[in-house]
Parts: C-alpha cells; structure tokens; sequence
C-alpha cells in the first residue's frame, strides 16, 4: 500500500501544478487584489485613494482617478485632442498593430494612452497630462505625442502651468522613428513653454521608463515622484549585465533617484493637491506678502540708527 500512497501522492502533486492558475481578466473582475499581507478589497484600496495602507505600496492608477484626485470630481474638462492615423506603417507581428489598438480602446474606452485635462488647483488654472498604464503599457506614438503639443499649446495660448504625470513603458516599437520622433517633439514643445516662462512640473508615477524617461519626463522646473515608483531607462538586468555588478536593491525606485539628484521631493498621494498648488503659487509669484511684527520692525530700525550714527 506505501507504492500505491506514494503513486497517488505523486499524482496529486501533478494535478495541483497543472491547475489553471487564475487569468488576468479573472484577476481584474476580482474584488480582492494582492498586497504586502495577502489580500486586500479594492473597496478599501480606492477609499485610501489606491494607497495600501500597511506598507504604503502606491498602486497604478487611471487618468479619471487622478484627475479626480487633483482637481476634486466635476472639478476639471476633457480636452478633445487630435488623432492622426492609427497605423502609419502597417505594422504586424504575432498580432496587428491595428488589432493592440483596438483591443486597447475596448478596454480603456480611450483613443490613445495619453489624456488632457483642463482644472485647477488653489484657485490656479493648469493644464494636465495623464497616461493609462492598461492602454498599451501607456507606450508613445505618434496620437501621444499630438495629445502633448496639444497640451502644451493650450498652456501657452491660455498662460497656465503644465502638470504631466509621466508613466509609462517607452516609445511604442509598432510606430519605429514616428515613435521616436516623439521624443523631439515633446522636447521642442517644452522649451515653448520654457521661453514664454510657463511652469513645466512633472510628477513620476510607477513606471517611467525608456523615452518616456529620455525625454520630457526628465525636463521639469519641479520633478515631484510618488513613493516607489520605478524610474529607468534600460531594465535593472540589462544594466547590470553591462556593467557586471550588482545594483543597490532600491536601484532605479523614486528614493534612490532623489538621493542621485533627478527628483526633487517625493509626496504622498493624499498630499499631492495641496503641495502642487503651493509649488505653482510660488512659481507664479502668487504668495502673499510676508508680515514683519511690530517688534521685528523696531528692531530693524534700531540697528539702522546705530549704523547711522
């Protein structure tokens, strides 16, 4: 009977490794997602604004949730971008470019991954970018990089600062050099922007990399981060391929890019309105003037008198 136990034995192992492992859409349709702990309710994560709140993990969010966030629900308009052609170099490889975009807008309902938003934080009217990641890894083409010269138009014709929440995997490959050409033209827009003395602020959200990070995410009078987020440009293995050695174990994480000097300040998310609109109103010169007491003044003019004298 101890071969027969073992043989069973054996084949429950078997059975258990060849059990279907939950799929994506069963993994999105779910009410629980994964975190430090075990399982959490998204009901929870999205009343802690997709913030776990054990060990602080920012999730990813979509670009509605975070100009909800921002500029409060109501609080901000969608602004119609151009949409140049869908495929320019009929690209295909195991699946038609073509087919990734429809198959991304079904499951976005957005014509491409980038989305322009007009609201206002402290009272101060800005222009917003904001990327889904579910969109295609939030990968740059050519309607991405229209969305952005379009933001950055709407910046200057109307005199208001631009936010761009930057993430996203890079320059989409289906596209090859219009991609790339992308990476120029956000660039142009921003020196634009730059000479009409027009905030540019950028806030990092997990992930930033390839050019996306090569380009206007890196470009910001203020670079804010949110806690965690991956900021790269190659993966952490090719890197240490080439250099062969091993990386620290924040390497490329928002803390270790501040501490290298490409971020400024890393905000948590409930923070993000109230220090984005302090950062604008002293961009803008907008911050009231400061108060000297009566006791400050007597001071500063009994040290004038002896100077005087």
């Amino acid at each position: 009977m101890n071969w027969l136990k073992k043989t069973l034995d054996f084949g429950q192992k078997i059975k258990r490794l060849f059990k279907k492992r939950p799929s994506r859409q069963d993994m999105e349709e779910s009410d629980w997602m994964s975190c430090c702990k075990g399982p959490i309710l998204k009901k929870d994560l999205e009343e802690n604004l997709w913030v776990c709140p054990l060990c602080n993990k920012h999730f990813r969010i979509n670009p509605k949730q975070r100009f909800d966030l921002l500029f409060g629900r109501e609080g901000y308009e969608i602004l119609s971008t151009p949409m140049p052609p869908d495929d320019p170099l009929n690209f295909t490889d195991s699946k038609s470019y073509k087919d990734r975009l429809k198959s991304a807008r079904k499951k976005t309902g957005l014509n491409c991954s980038m989305i322009v938003a007009d609201g206002s934080i402290n009272k101060i009217r800005l222009t917003a970018i904001a990327s889904d990641f579910n969109y295609m890894g939030a990968s740059v083409g050519a309607a991405e990089g229209e969305a952005f010269l379009f933001a950055a138009q709407h910046s200057i014709e109307n005199e208001q600062p631009l936010l761009v929440i930057a993430t996203g995997g890079g320059m989409k490959m289906q596209e090859s050099i219009i991609s790339l050409n992308q990476m120029t033209r956000t660039t142009l827009a921003i020196n634009d922007l730059k000479a009409k003395k027009i905030p540019y602020i950028v806030l990092f959200a997990d992930p930033v990399a390839g050019g996306i990070t090569a380009s206007y995410a890196m470009l910001g009078d203020i670079q804010i981060a949110e806690p965690g987020a991956l900021i790269a440009f190659a993966g952490r293995r090719v890197i240490e391929g080439t250099v062969k050695e091993e990386l620290p174990e924040n390497f490329q994480k928002s803390e270790h890019v501040q501490d290298c000097g490409f971020v400024d300040t890393i905000i948590q998310r409930k923070d993000l309105p109230e220090k984005i609109g302090i950062l604008l109103t002293i961009l803008l010169k907008k911050q009231s003037e400061v108060k000297i007491d009566d006791s400050d003044k007597t001071s500063e003019d009994n040290i004038e008198n002896r100077e005087a004298s």
